[in-house]
């Protein structure tokens, strides 16, 4: 029986058209050009004006790009607009690393959540910044209008530049914008962003990392889910409604678009769209791009950060104030490297560099039937395959010297950045000094003003570096680090100096990081700040750490200007290939790469299928919270509270049919940068904030497989379950629109009168 209605259900889909799975991120400008009557069928119910416009109020104004930088020209993470008093959500760990710099032994935020339960109690964050999009526009004919054929790329690239500063200065209103320009279609066309940037962004809320975090690193990645992985900000302005920084005067923004909240729930095939700043995708690389990957640039990456993870995991577990330190960098670091490590699976798993080159066949068949085409792409293929063969044989000491070598430890990447005042330091040349005494006189000053005003920079960072640093994790990341680079990388491509240190060591790198951090200013805040009090050239030159970074310095000037040669010759092969790819299928509609500019993508609600006899359904509930639960886990925690909660099914309004759901699948196409991006219905409501995707389709970002490819979100409901029901934090309740539809009759009776 069972057979029987799977057959009839699998022709019943056919007969019915495709699933909506649709793989691109689309720029929202060409909504109706391009998707919206795709969209409609499946499920939209908003004008194209409702969803893009640049003169009324729409979905875009809601989306929220969030930086560290008042002027990005990209961003980290995405937000969403959800009151009329500018809150924001977005992911937990998106707001991972703000949370962690308030938090402290005392107030430790990470662990037990943070709730402002008045404007009053906010938090307010220097750096943080949220960019709302004004409008986009296709600057193509303009910027390339002066360019042609035969310009070299040197050439090309100075006319692009001209042109798009003067537009980008024409719309930045006296600078009251931000402007950016980017290419796409690698360099085919041109697209201009506005932005109106809000740089006083303030902590709102924060379940604890038991709920934010729930699964670790172990579920990271992975599906069921059952994460509650959302934070909340809200964006203030100047009394006047203008951007401005934090001041005790500024009000909440009063933004032109907020989103509506539904209760409703999901259900399999429901329309699903997902809007945000998805940052990077390479959907056009060629096999040989592919293999280059695999090959040559992931296998260093995926080690060194695994070696370097050990370490801080294992500082971490013995003390709870490192922990609280390093957490935010453990995190990203463990969230590349475990993502390089699903790609090669999937890369392999699915053999993308075969289907890949499927393409590249078609492609040269294209172009060698006219001679027109000969002229202009017969070598595009050759020049890739020369350029990345020639990347692979220079990258591996490259990629050693920067990740084990000058960003291995903390400690030689921040003396690092005192290179500055090490060469204020230096006495003038007595050959630059002017022969009359005054104006030497007047040099020798204001070279001193100089190297006061670099000190005091460099002090007044010296609380921020060392509030989460721990020297002892760093001296053993050290000792790490320079065994795996002086064991991986031949000696005579090293930095001179550690084989020196190796030899007069007696192989030991960790009597000689031991030297290092017991001889370094750069190992102890109060041994620095004395010193920055009144530097002189004499500590600097014998410095360890300061050595060691010069030492890697000159080794990646040498490393990376061979690697980046070969690299230069690609940019005009991958231009070439993209443009004759668009012409060789003149009637297939194709989407940009993302780049960190505002995309949508549609989708549906679905389950898949992992692997064989393997089916995953779409959603998970509080049951997999308590099945999952290991108390001697940090990872799997669960907090008291929310237990009770869930063993007594005290969901509220929040539950459904006596459960609650925590996580669902859609099948958009999304990548990093979309993490707290809003998943929202086809009334415009939000349903959930997007914060990862699936294991099995970690290639995705090269090649969308739409049968494996899901994005996992938080249900929007689990979401106001633990602002409401665990944290008592009603008062962000009050402020959101809130949604629910009224239920359907059980029956219809027809009644004669």
């Amino acid at each position: 029986m069972k057979r029987v209605f799977f057959v009839l259900a699998f022709f019943m889909l056919v007969s019915l058209g495709k699933t909506y799975a649709d793989e691109g991120m689309w720029l929202p400008m060409f909504v109706e050009r391009l998707n919206y009557t795709d969209m409609q069928e499946a499920g939209l119910q908003l004008s194209a004006d409702e969803i893009y416009s640049v003169n009324n109020s729409s979905l875009k104004d809601a989306i929220v790009g969030l930086s560290t930088s008042p002027t990005p020209s990209g961003f980290f993470c995405t937000g969403e607009i959800v009151s009329d008093k500018g809150l924001l959500f977005t992911n937990h760990h998106c707001g991972y690393d703000i949370i962690q710099q308030h938090s402290n032994l005392e107030h430790d935020y990470l662990t037990n959540g943070f709730w402002a339960k008045s404007l009053d109690e906010e938090l307010p964050n220097e750096e943080l910044t949220a960019s709302f999009l004004i409008r986009m526009e296709d600057i193509t004919d303009s910027v390339l209008a002066n360019v042609t054929a035969e310009m070299s790329n040197q050439e090309r690239s100075a006319a692009i530049r001209e042109v798009s500063s003067r537009l980008k200065k024409a719309a930045a209103n006296d600078n009251h914008y931000n402007v950016v320009v980017k290419s796409f279609f690698n360099g085919n066309e041109y697209y201009m962003f506005v932005y109106e940037v809000f740089t006083d962004v303030r902590l709102v809320g924060a379940p604890p990392s038991a709920i934010g975090k729930f699964g670790g690193d172990t579920d990271n990645w992975m599906w069921p889910r059952h994460t509650g992985d959302f934070s909340i900000f809200r964006v203030y302005t100047a009394p006047d409604g203008s951007p401005a920084d934090y001041a005790e005067e500024n009000i909440p923004l009063k933004p032109k678009h907020h989103l509506p909240i539904s209760l409703d729930g999901v259900q399999e095939d429901d329309f699903a769209m997902i809007w945000g700043y998805p940052g990077g995708t390479d959907r056009y690389l060629t096999s040989y791009g592919v293999d280059f990957n695999l090959d040559d640039q992931y296998p260093t990456i995926i080690e060194l950060f695994g070696k370097k993870l050990e370490v801080w995991k294992s500082f971490m577990e013995a003390d709870q104030q490192v922990k609280i330190q390093y957490a935010s960098k453990y995190a990203v670091t463990a969230n590349t490297w475990k993502y390089l490590i699903g790609q090669t699976r999937g890369l392999k798993k699915l053999d993308v560099a075969d289907k890949k080159m499927e393409t590249e066949a078609q492609f040269e068949a294209w172009v060698n039937a006219d001679e027109a085409r000969k002229e202009k792409y017969g070598n595009v293929l050759e020049n890739l395959e020369e350029s990345y063969t020639k990347m692979g044989s220079t990258i591996e000491p490259f990629l050693y010297t920067n990740f084990a070598g000058l960003s291995g430890s903390e400690i030689v990447s921040y003396a690092n950045n005192f290179n500055g005042l090490y060469e204020l330091l230096k006495p003038i040349d007595k050959k630059e000094l002017p022969k009359d005494k005054d104006m030497a006189k007047k040099m020798k000053e204001e070279r001193a003003a100089q190297v006061k005003t670099t000190a005091d920079a460099l002090l007044a960072g010296l609380d921020e570096h060392f509030k989460n640093y721990y020297a002892p994790a760093d001296q053993e990341v050290l000792e790490t680090m320079l065994y795996q680079y002086y064991q991986n990388v031949p000696v005579n491509m090293q930095a001179p100096l550690v084989y020196q240190m190796f030899n007069e060591h007696k192989g030991s790198f960790g009597s000689y990081a031991e030297e290092v951090f017991k001889n370094s200013v750069f190992a102890e805040k109060e041994r620095l700040k004395t010193f920055l009090n009144d530097p002189d050239l004499r500590t600097l030159e014998k410095d360890p750490a300061l050595e060691l970074a010069n030492a890697f310095m000159s080794k990646m000037m040498e490393t990376s200007g061979e690697f980046r040669a070969a690299q230069a010759t690609l940019s005009e092969s991958e231009r070439l290939f993209m443009a004759g790819l668009r012409e060789l299928q003149p009637n297939k509609v194709f989407y940009p790469d993302a780049n960190s500019t505002m995309r949508m993508t549609y989708g549906s609600v679905q389950e898949y299928e992992a692997a064989d006899a393997i089916q995953y359904n779409y959603l998970t509930t509080s049951a997999g919270i308590l099945e999952k639960e290991d108390p001697t886990d940090d990872e799997f925690i669960v907090p008291e509270y929310l237990k009770n909660l869930i063993e007594t099914r005290d969901f509220g309004v929040y539950g459904e049919d006596g459960e609650l759901i925590i996580c669902f699948l859609t099948t958009n196409d999304i990548t990093g940068g979309n993490s707290g991006s809003p998943v929202i219905n086809g009334k415009g409501e939000l349903i959930g904030i997007a914060f990862d995707g699936n294991w099995e389709a970690m290639s995705g970002d090269i090649a969308f497989e739409p049968a494996l490819q899901r994005t996992i979100n938080v249900d929007i409901r689990y979401v106001l379950f633990v602002i409401d029901k665990y944290a008592g934090a009603t008062n962000l309740i009050d402020e959101l629109t809130i949604r629910k539809s009224a239920p359907e009759p059980i029956r219809t009776e027809t009644v004669d009168l």
